[in-house]
């Protein structure tokens, strides 16, 4: 993408103005852990952190987490709606992680939450292989606000059989953390960190160690700022595959509007229609 009559450093097709830059650098300034944008850095690449947080949340404290992997694109049927997820990890019994931040209620909706545990189950089952064999899954969304009202730290949701009142047993796990919840328990401390912007206000260690990585680090904020400038390219190809859909605008038009060049435009049609 292109930004015309403005000067600007290329990162691969994306200009990013002088400006753009200055605006980054603040914006990651304010940035918490609890914004899904910083949350992808956050554990990117730091099976440790992923862990920490995991044992607290869960209150497993002997959790031994083997891999952990940011922006998870999870495998789909055809036709069905794709889903990435913010931070999906393995333990050493075989049980499957995902670990969402939300900051609004509308993003925490029940039903996105058993969609979320339906494509890991999809990921986790090969054929031929018996439906027993499917690992424990634990969705996990931290939410910004107490979803449930309550004051409850965590909210875990568990299929019960209405008429035994005994568990189901089926081995989906899902739990709201309450993003508002403080106090001195480690849960309690937690949420006070997701919520900080300076690592010098943080509990934990682990916690404030890589939020002053990539905020104060070189290397970690050139890290972050390639992160906005890849979501500020993927929010312009959005509007140009809205306006494509729409079928009311000629190709120009849409060039304009959404700041891609014509060129990217085209491919965007090409793809849409494959």
């Amino acid at each position: 993408m292109e930004i015309r009559k403005q000067k600007g450093k290329q990162v691969g097709r994306l200009t990013v103005t002088d400006k753009q830059h200055q605006e980054d650098l603040q914006r990651l300034r304010l940035l918490r852990p609890i914004d899904d944008d910083f949350m992808r850095c956050l554990f990117k690449d730091n099976i440790p952190l992923a862990e920490f947080v995991l044992r607290i949340i869960t209150d497993k404290p002997d959790l031994i987490i083997t891999d952990c992997e940011t922006q998870k694109d999870m495998k789909r049927l055809a036709g069905a709606r794709s889903t990435c997820l913010d931070a999906y990890g393995t333990d050493s019994d075989g049980k499957k992680y995902d670990l969402e931040v939300q900051r609004q209620d509308k993003g925490a909706d029940p039903h996105r939450a058993r969609y979320h545990s339906s494509v890991m189950d999809i990921e986790n089952l090969h054929s031929g292989q018996e439906f027993k064999e499917l690992p424990d899954t634990y969705t996990i969304f931290i939410i910004e606000k107490d979803f449930y009202g309550q004051g409850e730290a965590v909210y875990p949701i568990e299929r019960i059989n209405l008429a035994t009142g005994k568990s189901f047993e089926d081995g989906e796990h899902i739990l709201y953390v309450n993003g508002e919840y403080r106090g001195e328990s480690d849960i309690g401390k937690l949420m006070h960190d997701f919520n900080c912007t300076k690592a010098d206000d943080m509990n934990f260690e682990l916690m404030a160690n890589r939020t002053r990585y990539l905020k104060e680090n070189p290397k970690g904020v050139s890290e972050m700022c390639k992160i906005m400038e890849d979501m500020r390219s993927e929010s312009l190809k959005e509007v140009a595959l809205r306006m494509l859909s729409a079928e009311k605008y000629a190709l120009e038009e849409i060039a304009n509007i959404s700041g891609l060049s014509l060129d990217e435009v085209k491919k965007l049609k090409a793809e849409q229609t494959a």
